[in-house]
């Protein structure tokens, strides 16, 4: 009985121009009537690529040489770009990466959802380096590669690539992945030390080490001098997420604030925060213009996290209802409500994806909706929307939302419904720069019922 084999690879390197780009971020071409996805490739340009995997239904390559180069090839600003697969856009112009996306959205938003906005938004941009606050570094001890590597999974496989520094990363700890990775390789728990979650806010930057085993005394004295020459403040996390603790500083803790709305936070390092602050501070007076949020209306902030819309809505809406799955997000907007002084707004954990139309929060009709969901979208509250905006006894729904989505395909799927089934239009859309350099595409809609 005859065997499937996997055809090898061709050994010889391949020419061809460069149709078009795939949604991440790769150029597409094809070879006898087969599509090539080839990392490193701009669309106009005529390339040599080698193979690099092949199936059924498509083929990947990487650039060896740019024959023809596209006018928005730029050289990358990374050592390692092509290897870390942290980025895949840095040989592209930043201003030509943001268009992109726009098209992306809009060809999303017309083949998905079937609706096209009424007006495209300006794209909202922001810092190009340096603007990454959140990541999630892995260590691994690999003798073989001279010690600790810290870092982004290369591109190809899972192998940590070998980076002395990250330049999307904020720079105080982007610039440090070689401090980092030799003071790791002093520890006697080298190979016990799992990742690191960064995060920085305004007030400091913190490293969350997930170390596997307790620590000796020895180890803790070089993470707590580490912390001292460097500034960093040092978390470790032995067990699950809600182990994080601080280890030095041990008053530690993080903040980040928004002087337009005098709102400042407080988070910890495992929660979720927007990773690009000056698109934050940029966003969100942006949102809250676009809902136009009335000092005699109700508004519910749906997937709320720790309030980062919520509080500023509170400073311009009669109240606000915030509601979030995580029950410690949750607690840790009350907390930040209480310490802003912020009376006029309620929070509430539940699970977005089942039914809401018993739960006490609901049961006041809303005049305005803000929601910011996953990558999964809001599909759920979309088909169900004419529950949170009864009015006198009819189901018609909020009369203004905004949507902040991080994937344009959900969002078009939920623009769709809202448009083509619920009777609103969609009267603004566009893209926001949260994360230069990557295929990553995020985006804002105004919709408004008919």
């Amino acid at each position: 009985m005859g065997r499937n084999r996997r055809r090898p690879l061709p050994s010889e390197p391949a020419t061809a121009d460069i149709e078009g780009f795939s949604h991440d971020g790769r150029g597409v071409t094809h070879i006898d009537g087969k599509a090539v996805f080839v990392s490193g490739a701009l669309p106009g340009e005529r390339v040599v690529f080698r193979y690099v995997g092949r199936s059924r239904s498509h083929d990947d390559g990487v650039v060896e040489n740019v024959l023809r180069a596209s006018p928005e090839r730029v050289e990358p600003a990374c050592a390692v770009f092509g290897v870390c697969g942290g980025c895949s856009l840095q040989h592209q112009d930043p201003h030509a990466q943001i268009l992109a996306k726009q098209q992306t959205l809009l060809d999303n938003l017309a083949r998905i959802g079937h609706v096209t906005p009424e007006t495209v938004r300006e794209p909202l941009r922001g810092p190009l380096w340096g603007y990454r606050r959140k990541a999630r570094l892995g260590v691994r001890y690999v003798p073989k590669k001279g010690g600790v590597l810290v870092g982004f999974r290369e591109r190809q496989g899972n192998k940590l690539a070998v980076m002395e520094r990250c330049e999307v990363l904020d720079p105080v700890v982007g610039h440090r992945l070689d401090e980092i990775s030799a003071m790791i390789a002093q520890l006697d728990a080298r190979d016990r030390i799992a990742q690191i979650e960064v995060a920085v806010g305004d007030t400091g930057a913190a490293l969350a080490f997930r170390n596997l085993d307790p620590l000796n005394d020895a180890d803790l004295a070089k993470l707590k001098a580490f912390g001292e020459a460097t500034g960093l403040w040092i978390y470790l996390q032995p067990g699950g997420p809600d182990t994080v603790t601080p280890f030095w500083p041990l008053d530690a803790q993080l903040r980040y604030r928004l002087d337009d709305f005098d709102v400042a936070y407080t988070f910890r390092p495992n929660d979720f925060t927007q990773v690009n602050a000056g698109i934050n501070r940029a966003m969100i007076p942006m949102a809250l213009d676009l809902l136009d949020p009335q000092p005699d209306e109700r508004v519910l902030d749906l997937f709320c996290g720790l309030g980062n819309f919520s509080l500023p809505l509170a400073r311009r809406a009669g109240s606000v209802v915030g509601v979030e799955v995580e029950e410690a997000l949750v607690q840790r907007a009350r907390d930040n409500a209480a310490a802003n002084g912020i009376r006029n707004v309620e929070f509430h954990a539940a699970d977005l994806f089942l039914d809401f139309a018993d739960s006490d929060w609901a049961k006041t009709p809303f005049d305005k909706l803000l929601l910011d969901p996953a990558r999964t979208g809001a599909h759920e509250i979309v088909q169900a929307i004419e529950k949170l905006g009864l009015r006198d006894g009819k189901g018609a729904g909020p009369r203004r939302i905004v949507y902040v989505s991080c994937h344009p395909g959900t969002l078009a799927r939920d623009a769709g419904v809202l448009v083509n089934d619920k009777g609103y239009r969609l009267l603004q859309a566009g893209v926001m720069d949260m994360f230069p350099h990557t295929t990553h595409v995020e985006s804002i809609a105004v919709f408004e019922r008919s």
